[in-house]
Order: C-alpha cells, then structure tokens, then sequence
C-alpha cells in the first residue's frame, strides 16, 4: 500500500509566515537579557551566625546589596497587598488592572494609576529609566511575559526586593531595612514591612525624614488592607499603626572594618559569609576599647587583636586596629593584623622547637650568656645583666637574648630562615644574610596573620597527631582563613611534619611559664583559668609589644604600638600586650591541655646541673622524657673528675701527691667566663678549689678566659671630637675569685687587676698582642688589631 505524501507550507507566502513567526518567537525569547541587573554592588560582611558586621558602598555609590534568593514573608505580603494582589495567577499581565487604570485615568484625564504588575514594574527597573508612554509600557508587557517564562514568581519577587529603588541612594531590600531601621529584612516588624513596601512606589516624595505624614498615610491604608485580606489581626494591626516612621538614615554596623577592608578587595561586591564570632567580636572589641583608653595616656594609639580556632584555621575575632577616639588620625585605618612589624623575641619558640627536633639540645640544656660579639653583632639582654649559663627552656621563657642568638648560631641562620618560611612567614623576602643573627631578635618583619598562623599550626599538628593514630597531616600548617566556606580539611596523612609532636609539645610547656624574674620592667603576673603556651616580644626601640599565646584550642595574638612607627617607654609586650591576650582567652571557652605524644619520646638520664644527657661523672641524675632525637646530644661537658688532696681544700695532681692519699670528687666545672656571672646568680656553685702551692697548675684555657674582645680580630677605637682617640673596655675572667692577673700589652706592663677584671685600653692603630698572667704563672695571650674608620666600614 502505498503512504501518501503530506505536503507542508509549500506555498511562498505560507513560508513567509513560518520564517516571519520564527523570527518574532525568536525576538521575544531573546527580548529579555540573560542577566537582568548589572549594577555594581556593596560588599557586605556577615558573622558565621549570619549577623552583619559591616558593608561597603557600591562602586556607583549606592549602597545596593547583592542580589538575594528570598524576601521575607512580612514584606511578601505587604508588597502583594499594595502593588500586585494577582501576582501569582498572572502571567506577568494583568488585564484586569490595565483596563481599571484605563478607565481611571480617562475619567481624571491624566494618569493616576499605570496598572503594573511586578513583573513589569521590575523590567521598567532593569531598562534604567527609559521614557514612559504608551510604546515603553507595550515593550515592558512584551518583557514582562517573557520574565514569566524564564523565572520563577519567587525569583521575580526576590530580583524585586533587590533592585527597587528606596529613595535617595538606597536600592533593594536589605539596604533600605538598615538604612531606615538598622535591623536584618528578616526581623522587621509589620509595620516596617509596610513601610518598606509603599517606598518603591514613590521613594523621592515620600523618602523617611520627609512627607512622614504622607507616608504614615500610605503604610496605614496597606495595614488597613492586610486586615481586610486576613493576613493579620485588628490588634497587630492597631498596635503597628503606633510605630513611628523612621526620621533618619541610620550607619550601618561596623564591627570588623578592617577585615571588611580586606574582603572588599578580595570579593568586591559579594556576600562575605566571614568565620567570626559576633559575641566574642563584639566582646573583643570592647575590651580593645577599655585599653585604648588607658594606652592613649602613654600616646600609644593603634592595638590589634586576632583570635584563631586551632582545628579550622578560622579567624574568630578580627581587630585590625582601634577606633578613632578625636579628630586626630593616627593610622587608625590602617589594618595592623596584615602589617608586617619587627618581631622582637616572638620567633624564639620557633628556634628552640627546631633545635629540639633536630636532637642540638634538651630542653634544660645550659646556654651560655654571657658578654657576646659575633662579627660585630653584640647583642643584650633587656635587663643587661648575664646569667653566665641557662637551661634553654628558661632562657625562653625568660626571652633573654644572648642565649636566642647563640643558640641561632648553632642552628644556622639559613636553617631557620627555611624553617620560618616553611611554618608559613610571607614576610621573609631577603636572603637569610641579609638578616643574620638579628633575626632572632626582631632583625625581620612579620604580620600578625602569619604568626598566630604559624602557632596555630604547631598546636593542629601536635593535636592531630595525638588524636588520629600518630598521624601528621599535609594541611596541619597552613595560613589562616577569615571566610567560612574556605575552611580547610586536614587533608592527606604525612610520614613526618615539619616540627615533630614531641619537640611542640616540649616547647608549649616551656611557655607555660608565666612568671618572669628580675624585675622586667612594667611586668605583672598574670593569672588564667587554663594553661596557655604564650610568648611576648618588645621590638628595638619599644615600637612594637607583642603577645601571642596558644592552646589546643585557641591562638590568641594582640600587637599594640603606633602605626607610624613612635616608640614610647614602657611599651612591652609583658607591659602592654599580655593583659589584654589574657582577657581575651578569659572570653573563651576552656578546654584541656595537649596530650603528651608519649610515641616520640624516650625517657633518657639528664644531669640535673647541666641539662645534658647524663655522663659518667655527673653526680645527680634526673629521668625525663625527652624528643627521640634528644638521644643524638652530647653528654655533659661540665662534670669532670677533679683530684683533692686529704683536707678536700686544694686540687693536687701525682707530681705532688700519693695516688693513695687523693680524694676523687665529682665536679660541675664551667668555663671561666661562664662561671664568672653564673656563680653571682647562683649561691650553691662551687668553684674548683686552687691547686695547692707545691702543684702545678691546669692548661691555661681553663682557668682564664677572655669576655672582650673574643673571637674579634678586628678592633675599632673611634677618635673624639678633640681628636684623641677614645678607650675600649678589655674584660676577662678567671676561675679563681681571689686570683691576680698582670696586664701587658705589646710586652708592656700596664696594669693589675683583682676581682673584676677589667682594663681600660687606648691602642693605637695596628697589630698588638694582649699578655695575661696571673698569680700562680698561668699565661693568655690574644692578638688582635685595630683598625682605622674606613678599615672599619670596609669590614
């Protein structure tokens, strides 16, 4: 059988139709723009809570927030009720309303009322103020139509509630319900919605402040009607008619401005969902507030605070910097969080973990401080005073400097300048040379960012390790997070960390110490509810006071200074950072300390004096746990076996004394340098007993040992203004207090000293050798040259 062909629109003209029709089809789907809207818009900031902190204006200047999925239900209702009743049984006309405002505006003779859907009234938006006559208003239905087509009756109410003007420069929504009632969309009572919806009706005759009368009007008729149409009650309806109508433009929060700032540069325009805490920055900022005021009496200005979450990375409370108190600006604008600022003493817990780790000390292992001059590099102590030898441990805690920088010494300064890089310091951009031994004491410039980053990420990885099978993870150190979509997970396991758990352990407990000795200045004991693992740091010149402290939970970092670099006295981070990193931990909640990672440890025999591993001739021994790579230390240098004669008074030797007759005594012996300044902070150290007469002595090293100029070839002398050249303290020390040393320069008697021995000197330029002998023959000798301004400058 045989299927007969269908014949379609053979003809011309039927073709004609087809391609007219397609074309107009096509004309209207593509009438309407893929995006409505692209108008710049505010950048806003929200707590984690959802809670705003703050915005910026829009690149037009208006302040218009981005766009929202959803309006709240109060306001839905109010704007149906007055603008669109039939807004979800229209497809984007309303012939109904055209022909009653047809009818309306013939019989006043002008117009009165347009007949407008939303839909239309939001295209009449979207195409920015074109004319309105009878032509525009056709093209708007045509748009209208189409905008049914392509969204959703909710998706055109929230492009509404977005973009409506609200009079003057406040478009949508969420702007208009700060601006006029300084409260969310979402929590605006009945007769704000009402408000709100009338605005967009007629915002520059009826914007708040003026026409209040005209718009009470307006809004009560729309309460009116919510009743008639059931939406609320007689009663809510009178009580909402009391409200007043807002009279001026209210601020918008500004609670976190500085990290607003550095949103708005990252994520113009967006909705900035941050990490923070809207209590605990609304606690921290008052409290930053309460010590601005006391600091201004010192003229010290400026003060940020950054507290981390240790498990997430996330920032919690961000204070960039203190508020403007009076019309002076003094850098309040500036976001210290993000500044890089000298470092002062906060690195050494970074060196003193990474000497642990890499098995150079224990954590009681004796650092000398004494008098120091590494290539001209002399550091001091802040109180100026030496303990001849410290534990490590102490010496960090007590952040003494002589011992940081020989210790920096040891380890290499390349070393720890890859070390820092790797914790995570951006701020290192020079070669570890450029820095030297300064480093350690506040030579580079770090961000407070960084460093609370760098703490946070020793206490992840010590935690994870305890918590997840002795596991270290690759995210564990990472930099710090303010949003909280980028939230970090602790990513993929690792066979070791940069720092092992054992030597952060032994380092946070090194920072539990909280009581500093000596008198520093400005000092005060500080007392918490928990252990906290914290360091403080003074930059050179008291510009800087830091104070960051840890635990398994929280970083808590505070900076305190002024912004254009002032120094002032007393600016400490004992004195003036410490207080208020202690409120703030006070504002969160405890927790436990860090589990001890008992599987990187050995328990290993100390000497209790010295701190190194136990040696044979050390008499008291202590067992302590200690980092696996703790097994690699040397054992005690400083315990010897020293020969007495009978009365144990005088040190003898075979030349002088039966074997028979000797007492063999187990001695804790320091170099004499060492022991010059240990034993007057020390009142148990015993000094060897001398030799008795008829014996001789030790190996001169032993017993006399130079403290200026040590390890110095080089020398310079400067020349006054009267141009006599100026003198140089020489200083040496010797293992026998009573002992008397004969100076000779250049084979020339010059001087005898006993007790302190120091020597005032005045060589001319040249070689010269410095002779030293004292009561019992003991010979030092020392070469050095001094060298002329130029030679100096050259070096």
């Amino acid at each position: 059988m045989k299927i007969p062909k269908i014949k379609y629109c053979q003809s011309k003209k039927c073709r004609i139709f087809m391609l007219a029709f397609l074309l107009l089809g096509l004309g209207f789907w593509f009438s309407l723009p893929s995006k409505l809207f692209h108008d710049p818009t505010s950048t806003i900031l929200y707590s984690r809570e959802g809670k705003l902190l703050g915005a910026r204006i829009a690149a037009d200047g208006q302040w218009r927030f981005p766009e929202s999925e959803q309006i709240p239900e109060k306001f839905e209702q109010s704007l149906l009720a007055f603008e669109d009743q039939y807004f979800y049984y229209h497809p984007g006309v309303n012939p109904v309303s055209l022909g009653r405002a047809l009818i309306q505006n013939m019989k006043a003779g002008y117009v009165v009322s347009g007949g407008s859907t939303l839909s239309m009234q939001l295209v009449r938006i979207s195409r920015k103020g074109k004319n309105r006559n009878l032509y525009q208003k056709l093209v708007e239905m045509i748009k209208s139509i189409r905008l049914e087509l392509g969204y959703s009756k909710k998706e055109i109410l929230a492009l509404y509630a977005s973009h409506a003007p609200f009079g003057g420069n406040v478009v949508g929504l969420e702007a208009a319900s700060w601006r006029f009632f300084a409260r969310n969309a979402k929590d605006l009572s009945w007769a704000e919605a009402a408000t709100l919806a009338v605005l967009p009706n007629a915002p520059s005759l009826i914007y708040p402040g003026r026409n209040s009368r005209k718009l009470r009007d307006k809004r009560n008729r729309l309460l009116d009607r919510l009743v008639e149409r059931g939406i609320i009650d007689s009663m809510t309806c009178k009580l909402a008619k009391l409200e007043e109508i807002p009279s001026k433009i209210h601020s918008l929060p500004m609670l976190a401005p500085h990290l607003l700032d550095q949103a708005n540069v990252e994520h113009t325009g967006e909705r900035i969902t941050s990490s923070l805490n809207y209590r605990l920055q609304l606690q921290v900022n008052a409290l930053v507030r309460k010590y601005q005021q006391n600091l201004e009496a010192n003229q010290i200005h400026n003060m940020a605070v950054l507290v981390l979450d240790v498990e997430t990375g996330q920032s919690i409370a961000y204070v960039g910097n203190t508020a403007k108190l009076d019309e002076e600006n003094h850098g309040n604008q500036v976001d210290v969080i993000r500044a890089a600022r000298s470092t002062g003493s906060v690195l050494k817990p970074f060196l003193f973990a990474g000497m642990l780790n890499s098995g150079e000390i224990l954590p009681n292992t004796l650092i000398p401080d004494i008098p120091t001059q590494i290539a001209g590099y002399s550091p001091k102590n802040f109180n100026l005073r030496y303990d001849g030898a410290v534990p490590a441990q102490k010496a960090l805690s007590r952040s003494l400097n002589v011992p940081a920088v020989r210790m920096l010494r040891d380890f290499g300064v390349e070393r720890f300048h890859h070390l820092l890089k790797i914790l995570g310091m951006s701020t290192l951009n020079r070669p570890a040379g450029h820095y030297g031994l300064s480093l350690i004491l506040g030579g580079a410039e770090g961000t407070l960012w960084d460093l609370c980053g760098m703490y946070s990420g020793l206490a992840r990885s010590l935690t994870h390790y305890n918590q997840y099978n002795k596991t270290y993870y690759t995210n564990d150190i990472r930099e710090p997070v303010y949003r909280l979509q980028d939230s970090v997970k602790k990513g993929n396991p690792e066979i070791q960390s940069r720092l092992s758990a054992a030597s952060v352990y032994q380092t946070f407990e090194a920072l539990l110490e909280v009581n500093r000795p000596d008198g520093e200045n400005g000092w005060k004991s500080f007392s918490s509810s928990r252990k906290v693992a914290w360091k403080t740091g003074t930059s050179f010149g008291f510009r800087d006071a830091w104070a960051i402290g840890t635990t398994p939970d929280f970083v808590v970092g505070v900076w305190v200074g002024n912004a254009d670099g002032e120094g002032r006295p007393g600016l400490t981070g004992v004195s003036s950072a410490a207080p208020v990193m202690f409120d703030v931990f006070n504002l969160l909640p405890s927790g436990s300390w860090f589990d001890i990672p008992f599987e990187e440890m050995e328990e290993i025999p100390v000497c209790r004096q010295s701190g190194y591993r136990a040696g044979r001739w050390c008499e008291t021994v202590d067992t302590m746990l200690v980092c696996e790579t703790g097994l690699k230390t040397n054992s005690c240098p400083y315990h010897r076996l020293v020969h007495l004669d009978a009365s144990k008074r005088y040190q003898v030797n075979s030349e002088c004394e039966k074997v028979t007759n000797m007492q063999h005594v187990n001695w804790f012996v320091l170099p004499p340098a060492m022991e010059w300044y240990y034993k007057k902070r020390n009142a148990l150290y015993r000094p060897l007993p001398p030799f008795r007469d008829d014996c001789s002595g030790t190996q001169n090293h032993e017993v006399m040992e130079l403290i200026y100029p040590k390890g110095n070839d080089q020398i310079f002398v400067p020349i006054g203004l009267d141009g006599i050249r100026g003198k140089v303290v020489f200083e040496m020390a010797h293992h026998d207090p009573e002992a008397e040393v004969f100076w000779h320069l250049d084979g020339e008697f010059i001087g005898t000293t006993v007790h302190l021995h120091q020597m005032e000197l005045s060589p001319d330029e040249g070689e010269h050798l410095l002779s030293l002998v004292d009561n019992h023959g003991n010979t030092l000798y020392k070469k050095f040259t001094v060298v002329g301004k130029n030679d100096n400058e050259m070096n």
